[in-house]
Protein backbone atom coordinates (compact mmCIF):
# COMPACT_ATOMS: atom_id res chain seq x y z
CA UNK A 1 0.00 0.00 0.00
CA UNK A 2 0.97 3.64 -0.36
CA UNK A 3 1.02 6.05 2.57
CA UNK A 4 1.54 9.80 2.75
CA UNK A 5 2.42 11.24 6.16
CA UNK A 6 1.75 14.91 6.86
CA UNK A 7 3.05 16.66 9.96
CA UNK A 8 4.97 19.55 11.42
CA UNK A 9 7.84 17.80 13.16
CA UNK A 10 7.89 14.19 11.99
CA UNK A 11 6.51 12.93 15.28
CA UNK A 12 5.28 9.72 13.62
CA UNK A 13 8.60 9.00 11.92
CA UNK A 14 8.91 5.63 13.59
CA UNK A 15 5.46 4.66 12.29
CA UNK A 16 6.59 5.49 8.76
CA UNK A 17 9.76 3.48 9.29
CA UNK A 18 7.70 0.49 10.48
CA UNK A 19 5.48 0.75 7.41
CA UNK A 20 8.56 0.76 5.18
CA UNK A 21 9.96 -2.31 6.96
CA UNK A 22 6.65 -4.08 6.29
CA UNK A 23 7.04 -3.47 2.54
CA UNK A 24 4.73 -0.49 2.06
CA UNK A 25 5.56 2.65 0.08
CA UNK A 26 5.75 5.76 2.25
CA UNK A 27 6.40 9.43 1.56
CA UNK A 28 6.49 12.01 4.34
CA UNK A 29 6.06 15.76 4.58
CA UNK A 30 7.64 17.61 7.54
CA UNK A 31 6.53 21.23 7.55
CA UNK A 32 9.10 22.76 9.94
CA UNK A 33 12.61 22.89 8.40
CA UNK A 34 14.13 22.52 11.87
CA UNK A 35 12.81 18.96 12.06
CA UNK A 36 13.50 17.74 8.54
CA UNK A 37 16.52 15.77 9.68
CA UNK A 38 14.21 13.35 11.54
CA UNK A 39 15.13 9.82 10.37
CA UNK A 40 17.06 11.20 7.41
CA UNK A 41 18.47 8.24 5.54
CA UNK A 42 15.60 6.00 6.67
CA UNK A 43 12.37 7.58 5.42
CA UNK A 44 11.52 9.28 2.12
CA UNK A 45 10.70 13.00 2.55
CA UNK A 46 8.83 15.26 0.16
CA UNK A 47 8.77 19.05 0.09
CA UNK A 48 5.24 19.28 -1.35
CA UNK A 49 2.59 16.91 -0.03
CA UNK A 50 -0.04 18.14 -2.49
CA UNK A 51 2.16 17.02 -5.38
CA UNK A 52 2.19 13.51 -3.89
CA UNK A 53 -1.60 13.06 -4.01
CA UNK A 54 -1.43 11.86 -7.61
CA UNK A 55 1.19 9.28 -6.58
CA UNK A 56 -0.95 8.24 -3.61
CA UNK A 57 -4.19 7.83 -5.56
CA UNK A 58 -7.60 7.07 -4.09
CA UNK A 59 -6.45 3.65 -2.82
CA UNK A 60 -3.62 5.03 -0.69
CA UNK A 61 -3.92 6.43 2.83
CA UNK A 62 -3.01 9.89 4.17
CA UNK A 63 -1.81 9.95 7.80
CA UNK A 64 -2.02 13.20 9.75
CA UNK A 65 0.10 13.74 12.85
CA UNK A 66 -1.46 16.89 14.27
CA UNK A 67 -4.64 18.08 15.98
CA UNK A 68 -4.80 21.42 14.18
CA UNK A 69 -5.41 20.36 10.57
CA UNK A 70 -8.80 18.75 10.96
CA UNK A 71 -10.51 20.97 8.41
CA UNK A 72 -7.93 19.94 5.84
CA UNK A 73 -8.53 16.28 6.70
CA UNK A 74 -12.28 16.72 6.28
CA UNK A 75 -11.71 18.42 2.93
CA UNK A 76 -9.48 15.62 1.64
CA UNK A 77 -12.10 13.06 2.67
CA UNK A 78 -14.76 14.97 0.75
CA UNK A 79 -12.42 14.84 -2.26
CA UNK A 80 -12.35 11.05 -2.04
CA UNK A 81 -9.04 10.43 -0.27
CA UNK A 82 -8.60 7.96 2.57
CA UNK A 83 -7.46 9.92 5.64
CA UNK A 84 -6.54 8.69 9.12
CA UNK A 85 -5.78 11.18 11.86
CA UNK A 86 -8.80 13.02 13.25
CA UNK A 87 -11.19 15.76 12.08
CA UNK A 88 -12.07 19.39 12.74
CA UNK A 89 -14.38 18.19 15.51
CA UNK A 90 -11.51 16.27 17.09
CA UNK A 91 -9.23 19.31 16.91
CA UNK A 92 -11.74 21.34 18.87
CA UNK A 93 -12.23 18.64 21.50
CA UNK A 94 -8.49 18.55 22.19
CA UNK A 95 -7.59 22.22 21.91
CA UNK A 96 -10.66 23.84 23.48
CA UNK A 97 -10.64 22.11 26.84
CA UNK A 98 -13.98 23.50 27.98
CA UNK A 99 -15.59 22.21 24.79
CA UNK A 100 -13.96 18.81 25.32
CA UNK A 101 -15.36 18.63 28.84
CA UNK A 102 -18.79 19.64 27.55
CA UNK A 103 -18.64 16.75 25.06
CA UNK A 104 -17.83 14.39 27.91
CA UNK A 105 -20.84 15.57 29.88
CA UNK A 106 -23.06 15.31 26.80
CA UNK A 107 -21.97 11.68 26.52
CA UNK A 108 -23.01 11.03 30.11
CA UNK A 109 -19.65 11.28 31.88
CA UNK A 110 -19.15 13.16 35.14
CA UNK A 111 -16.39 15.77 35.06
CA UNK A 112 -14.70 17.68 37.85
CA UNK A 113 -15.34 21.41 37.95
CA UNK A 114 -13.33 23.44 35.45
CA UNK A 115 -13.31 27.16 34.90
CA UNK A 116 -12.33 28.90 31.62
CA UNK A 117 -10.53 32.25 31.63
CA UNK A 118 -9.33 34.77 29.09
CA UNK A 119 -8.19 37.30 31.67
CA UNK A 120 -5.46 36.91 34.32
CA UNK A 121 -6.94 39.27 36.90
CA UNK A 122 -10.30 37.50 36.80
CA UNK A 123 -8.58 34.16 37.37
CA UNK A 124 -6.46 35.52 40.23
CA UNK A 125 -9.54 36.98 41.91
CA UNK A 126 -11.30 33.64 41.44
CA UNK A 127 -8.52 31.78 43.30
CA UNK A 128 -8.68 34.27 46.19
CA UNK A 129 -12.44 33.77 46.49
CA UNK A 130 -12.25 29.99 46.00
CA UNK A 131 -8.96 28.70 47.42
CA UNK A 132 -8.15 25.06 46.64
CA UNK A 133 -5.71 22.93 44.69
CA UNK A 134 -5.89 23.61 40.95
CA UNK A 135 -4.54 22.31 37.65
CA UNK A 136 -3.65 24.92 35.01
CA UNK A 137 -4.25 23.83 31.40
CA UNK A 138 -3.65 26.10 28.41
CA UNK A 139 -5.97 25.98 25.42
CA UNK A 140 -4.70 25.59 21.87
CA UNK A 141 -2.01 23.48 20.23
CA UNK A 142 0.87 25.96 20.04
CA UNK A 143 2.37 25.68 23.50
CA UNK A 144 4.77 23.34 25.27
CA UNK A 145 3.45 20.70 27.67
CA UNK A 146 5.69 22.23 30.35
CA UNK A 147 3.52 25.37 30.26
CA UNK A 148 0.73 23.43 31.99
CA UNK A 149 0.99 22.92 35.73
CA UNK A 150 -0.45 20.73 38.48
CA UNK A 151 -0.73 22.71 41.68
CA UNK A 152 0.46 21.34 45.03
CA UNK A 153 -0.96 23.89 47.47
CA UNK A 154 -4.49 23.64 48.89
CA UNK A 155 -4.67 27.43 48.86
CA UNK A 156 -4.00 27.60 45.10
CA UNK A 157 -1.25 30.14 45.74
CA UNK A 158 1.34 28.27 43.62
CA UNK A 159 -0.93 28.44 40.56
CA UNK A 160 -1.75 32.08 41.35
CA UNK A 161 1.97 32.88 41.44
CA UNK A 162 2.42 31.21 38.07
CA UNK A 163 -0.46 33.22 36.61
CA UNK A 164 1.10 36.44 37.89
CA UNK A 165 4.32 35.49 36.10
CA UNK A 166 2.42 34.83 32.86
CA UNK A 167 0.70 38.20 33.25
CA UNK A 168 4.05 39.99 33.73
CA UNK A 169 5.32 38.40 30.55
CA UNK A 170 2.18 39.51 28.73
CA UNK A 171 1.27 36.02 27.57
CA UNK A 172 -2.11 35.88 25.85
CA UNK A 173 -4.51 34.34 28.35
CA UNK A 174 -6.65 31.41 27.23
CA UNK A 175 -6.73 28.65 29.81
CA UNK A 176 -8.81 26.69 32.27
CA UNK A 177 -8.40 26.00 35.96
CA UNK A 178 -9.51 22.49 36.87
CA UNK A 179 -10.24 21.37 40.40
CA UNK A 180 -7.54 18.89 41.31
CA UNK A 181 -8.75 15.31 41.78
CA UNK A 182 -6.65 12.74 43.63
CA UNK A 183 -6.43 9.12 42.54
CA UNK A 184 -4.78 7.12 39.77
CA UNK A 185 -4.19 8.79 36.41
CA UNK A 186 -4.95 6.35 33.60
CA UNK A 187 -5.82 6.73 29.93
CA UNK A 188 -7.96 4.68 27.55
CA UNK A 189 -7.36 4.77 23.80
CA UNK A 190 -8.92 3.17 20.74
CA UNK A 191 -9.04 3.35 16.95
CA UNK A 192 -12.25 4.79 15.49
CA UNK A 193 -13.07 4.00 11.84
CA UNK A 194 -15.66 6.73 11.33
CA UNK A 195 -18.52 4.52 12.47
CA UNK A 196 -17.32 2.37 15.36
CA UNK A 197 -14.38 1.56 17.60
CA UNK A 198 -12.03 -1.30 16.83
CA UNK A 199 -11.11 -3.65 19.64
CA UNK A 200 -9.17 -4.36 21.72
CA UNK A 201 -8.70 -0.97 23.32
CA UNK A 202 -5.58 0.09 25.18
CA UNK A 203 -5.11 1.27 28.75
CA UNK A 204 -2.06 3.39 29.56
CA UNK A 205 -0.24 4.88 32.52
CA UNK A 206 1.83 7.83 31.31
CA UNK A 207 4.79 9.33 33.14
CA UNK A 208 4.81 13.00 32.16
CA UNK A 209 7.32 14.64 34.48
CA UNK A 210 10.99 14.88 33.62
CA UNK A 211 12.54 13.18 36.64
CA UNK A 212 11.99 9.88 38.49
CA UNK A 213 9.53 10.07 41.33
CA UNK A 214 7.34 12.43 39.30
CA UNK A 215 9.56 15.43 39.99
CA UNK A 216 10.28 18.31 37.66
CA UNK A 217 8.37 19.99 34.85
CA UNK A 218 5.71 18.39 32.72
CA UNK A 219 6.95 17.06 29.40
CA UNK A 220 5.07 15.58 26.48
CA UNK A 221 5.87 12.14 27.85
CA UNK A 222 8.88 10.46 29.47
CA UNK A 223 7.57 6.94 29.23
CA UNK A 224 4.46 4.81 29.44
CA UNK A 225 3.18 1.46 30.64
CA UNK A 226 0.30 0.07 28.59
CA UNK A 227 -1.72 -3.04 27.86
CA UNK A 228 -4.49 -4.16 25.52
CA UNK A 229 -6.03 -6.39 28.20
CA UNK A 230 -8.41 -5.63 31.06
CA UNK A 231 -9.58 -2.30 29.61
CA UNK A 232 -13.20 -2.94 28.67
CA UNK A 233 -14.81 -1.77 31.91
CA UNK A 234 -13.13 1.61 31.90
CA UNK A 235 -13.66 1.91 28.13
CA UNK A 236 -17.42 1.32 28.38
CA UNK A 237 -17.74 4.03 31.02
CA UNK A 238 -15.73 6.63 29.11
CA UNK A 239 -14.51 6.55 25.52
CA UNK A 240 -17.18 4.14 24.25
CA UNK A 241 -19.79 6.77 25.10
CA UNK A 242 -18.24 9.13 22.55
CA UNK A 243 -19.04 6.98 19.50
CA UNK A 244 -22.12 8.93 18.43
CA UNK A 245 -20.37 12.31 18.63
CA UNK A 246 -17.27 11.03 16.83
CA UNK A 247 -19.43 9.57 14.08
CA UNK A 248 -21.26 12.86 13.62
CA UNK A 249 -17.95 14.73 13.68
CA UNK A 250 -16.41 12.67 10.87
CA UNK A 251 -13.61 11.40 13.09
CA UNK A 252 -11.30 8.66 11.77
CA UNK A 253 -8.18 7.86 13.76
CA UNK A 254 -6.83 7.09 17.19
CA UNK A 255 -8.32 8.88 20.19
CA UNK A 256 -7.38 8.76 23.87
CA UNK A 257 -9.20 10.02 26.95
CA UNK A 258 -7.14 10.71 30.05
CA UNK A 259 -8.83 10.18 33.41
CA UNK A 260 -8.38 10.11 37.15
CA UNK A 261 -10.04 7.17 38.87
CA UNK A 262 -10.67 6.98 42.61
CA UNK A 263 -13.15 5.61 45.11
CA UNK A 264 -15.76 8.15 44.02
CA UNK A 265 -15.72 7.25 40.32
CA UNK A 266 -14.07 8.16 37.03
CA UNK A 267 -13.09 11.76 36.33
CA UNK A 268 -12.25 12.35 32.65
CA UNK A 269 -9.70 15.11 32.09
CA UNK A 270 -8.93 15.64 28.41
CA UNK A 271 -8.87 14.14 24.93
CA UNK A 272 -5.89 13.47 22.71
CA UNK A 273 -7.40 13.45 19.23
CA UNK A 274 -4.41 12.25 17.20
CA UNK A 275 -1.63 9.74 17.25
CA UNK A 276 0.89 10.75 19.87
CA UNK A 277 4.59 10.07 20.11
CA UNK A 278 5.75 7.94 21.78
CA UNK A 279 2.36 6.46 22.67
CA UNK A 280 1.60 5.06 19.22
CA UNK A 281 5.09 3.59 18.93
CA UNK A 282 4.77 1.85 22.30
CA UNK A 283 1.34 0.49 21.33
CA UNK A 284 2.80 -1.00 18.16
CA UNK A 285 5.18 -3.17 20.16
CA UNK A 286 2.10 -5.21 21.17
CA UNK A 287 0.57 -5.36 17.66
CA UNK A 288 0.77 -8.72 15.90
CA UNK A 289 0.34 -7.21 12.44
CA UNK A 290 1.84 -4.10 10.89
CA UNK A 291 0.27 -0.65 10.90
CA UNK A 292 -0.79 -1.07 7.28
CA UNK A 293 -3.13 -3.95 8.12
CA UNK A 294 -4.76 -1.96 10.92
CA UNK A 295 -5.15 1.16 8.78
CA UNK A 296 -6.62 -0.79 5.87
CA UNK A 297 -9.11 -2.33 8.25
CA UNK A 298 -10.11 1.12 9.49
CA UNK A 299 -10.64 2.41 5.95
CA UNK A 300 -12.47 -0.66 4.63
CA UNK A 301 -14.60 -1.02 7.79
CA UNK A 302 -14.81 -4.73 7.11
CA UNK A 303 -14.17 -5.87 10.68
CA UNK A 304 -13.79 -4.41 14.14
CA UNK A 305 -10.89 -6.40 15.55
CA UNK A 306 -7.12 -6.62 15.17
CA UNK A 307 -4.67 -8.99 16.86
CA UNK A 308 -2.53 -7.88 19.79
CA UNK A 309 -0.25 -9.64 22.27
CA UNK A 310 -1.25 -10.41 25.83
CA UNK A 311 0.70 -8.77 28.59
CA UNK A 312 2.29 -5.35 28.87
CA UNK A 313 4.57 -2.94 27.05
CA UNK A 314 6.87 -0.41 28.68
CA UNK A 315 8.34 2.47 26.71
CA UNK A 316 11.18 4.64 28.02
CA UNK A 317 11.95 7.97 26.33
CA UNK A 318 15.65 8.78 25.92
CA UNK A 319 16.54 12.48 25.84
CA UNK A 320 19.54 14.80 25.79
CA UNK A 321 19.91 18.37 27.14
CA UNK A 322 18.25 20.82 27.14
CA UNK A 323 15.03 18.79 26.63
CA UNK A 324 12.21 19.63 27.24
CA UNK A 325 13.34 23.18 26.37
CA UNK A 326 14.22 23.73 22.72
CA UNK A 327 16.50 26.77 23.16
CA UNK A 328 20.21 26.04 22.72
CA UNK A 329 19.62 22.43 21.67
CA UNK A 330 21.67 22.99 18.51
CA UNK A 331 24.63 24.20 20.58
CA UNK A 332 24.38 21.59 23.32
CA UNK A 333 23.34 18.26 21.84
CA UNK A 334 22.49 18.29 18.14
CA UNK A 335 24.87 16.11 16.12
CA UNK A 336 25.96 13.89 19.02
CA UNK A 337 26.84 10.27 18.16
CA UNK A 338 24.38 7.55 19.16
CA UNK A 339 26.39 4.46 20.01
CA UNK A 340 25.70 0.88 21.12
CA UNK A 341 27.73 -1.27 23.48
CA UNK A 342 26.60 -4.28 21.43
CA UNK A 343 25.23 -4.10 17.89
CA UNK A 344 21.41 -4.45 18.00
CA UNK A 345 19.85 -7.43 16.29
CA UNK A 346 16.97 -6.95 13.84
CA UNK A 347 14.55 -7.74 16.65
CA UNK A 348 16.24 -5.24 18.95
CA UNK A 349 15.96 -2.52 16.31
CA UNK A 350 12.18 -3.02 16.31
CA UNK A 351 12.17 -2.03 19.97
CA UNK A 352 14.09 1.19 19.33
CA UNK A 353 11.27 3.53 18.34
CA UNK A 354 13.42 6.17 16.68
CA UNK A 355 12.61 9.87 16.66
CA UNK A 356 15.20 12.67 16.66
CA UNK A 357 18.05 10.74 15.04
CA UNK A 358 19.37 10.47 11.51
CA UNK A 359 21.90 8.38 9.63
CA UNK A 360 25.49 9.57 9.50
CA UNK A 361 27.73 7.22 7.58
CA UNK A 362 27.18 3.81 9.12
CA UNK A 363 25.93 5.21 12.41
CA UNK A 364 23.37 7.54 14.00
CA UNK A 365 23.55 11.11 15.28
CA UNK A 366 21.06 13.28 17.12
CA UNK A 367 18.95 15.68 15.07
CA UNK A 368 15.58 17.46 15.23
CA UNK A 369 14.79 20.43 17.42
CA UNK A 370 14.21 19.28 20.99
CA UNK A 371 16.30 16.25 22.00
CA UNK A 372 13.78 13.40 22.38
CA UNK A 373 15.82 10.72 20.65
CA UNK A 374 13.74 7.55 20.82
CA UNK A 375 11.43 5.41 22.91
CA UNK A 376 12.92 2.09 23.93
CA UNK A 377 10.29 -0.59 24.43
CA UNK A 378 10.04 -3.90 26.20
CA UNK A 379 7.16 -6.38 26.32
CA UNK A 380 6.31 -9.22 28.65
CA UNK A 381 3.54 -11.21 30.28
CA UNK A 382 4.06 -9.14 33.42
CA UNK A 383 4.95 -5.52 34.08
CA UNK A 384 8.20 -6.67 35.66
CA UNK A 385 9.22 -8.58 32.53
CA UNK A 386 8.35 -5.64 30.27
CA UNK A 387 10.35 -3.25 32.47
CA UNK A 388 13.38 -5.53 32.54
CA UNK A 389 13.36 -5.91 28.75
CA UNK A 390 13.08 -2.15 28.17
CA UNK A 391 15.80 -1.18 30.61
CA UNK A 392 18.21 -3.83 29.36
CA UNK A 393 17.91 -2.22 25.93
CA UNK A 394 18.36 1.26 27.42
CA UNK A 395 21.61 0.20 29.04
CA UNK A 396 22.99 -0.78 25.62
CA UNK A 397 22.72 2.79 24.29
CA UNK A 398 25.44 5.41 24.81
CA UNK A 399 25.01 9.11 24.00
CA UNK A 400 26.91 11.96 25.73
CA UNK A 401 24.55 13.50 28.29
CA UNK A 402 21.86 10.83 27.83
CA UNK A 403 18.99 10.99 30.36
CA UNK A 404 15.90 8.89 30.99
CA UNK A 405 13.63 7.95 33.85
CA UNK A 406 14.45 4.65 35.55
CA UNK A 407 11.01 4.18 37.13
CA UNK A 408 8.59 3.78 34.22
CA UNK A 409 5.87 1.34 35.32
CA UNK A 410 7.10 1.22 38.91
CA UNK A 411 4.25 3.33 40.29
CA UNK A 412 1.78 0.80 38.90
CA UNK A 413 3.52 -2.02 40.76
CA UNK A 414 3.85 -0.18 44.08
CA UNK A 415 0.60 1.79 44.17
CA UNK A 416 -1.71 2.11 41.17
CA UNK A 417 -2.52 -1.56 40.63
CA UNK A 418 -3.63 -2.09 44.22
CA UNK A 419 -5.77 1.04 44.25
CA UNK A 420 -7.41 0.23 40.93
CA UNK A 421 -8.21 -3.27 42.17
CA UNK A 422 -9.78 -1.84 45.32
CA UNK A 423 -11.95 0.49 43.25
CA UNK A 424 -12.93 -2.16 40.69
CA UNK A 425 -11.02 -0.85 37.67
CA UNK A 426 -8.44 -3.64 37.42
CA UNK A 427 -8.91 -7.44 37.47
Amino acid sequence: MRFLGIGKDGSLGDMYLALLRAGHEVRTYIEDPLWRGILRGFIHPTDDWKRELKWLGRDGIVIFERADQGELQDELRRDGYNVIGGSAFGDRMENDRSFGQACMRQAGMTTSENHPFTDFDTALDFIVRRPRRYVLKLNGSNHASSANAVGDMDSGEDIAALLRLHKARRATPDFILMDHVSGVEVGVGAYFNGEAFLEPVVMDWEHKRLFPGDLGELTGEMGTLLTYRGCNGLFRQTLAKMAEQLRAGGYIGYININTIVNGDGIWPLEFTCRFGYPGAAICSSLHRQDWGVLFRRMIDRDRLDFPTCVGFAVGVVLTVPPFPVAEDYSEQSKGLPVLFRKAPTEEEWRHLQLSEVEKSGSGLVTTGGLGSLMAVTGVGDTVEQARDAAYQRCSNIVVPGLRYRNDIGLRFLTRDRTLMQQWGYWP
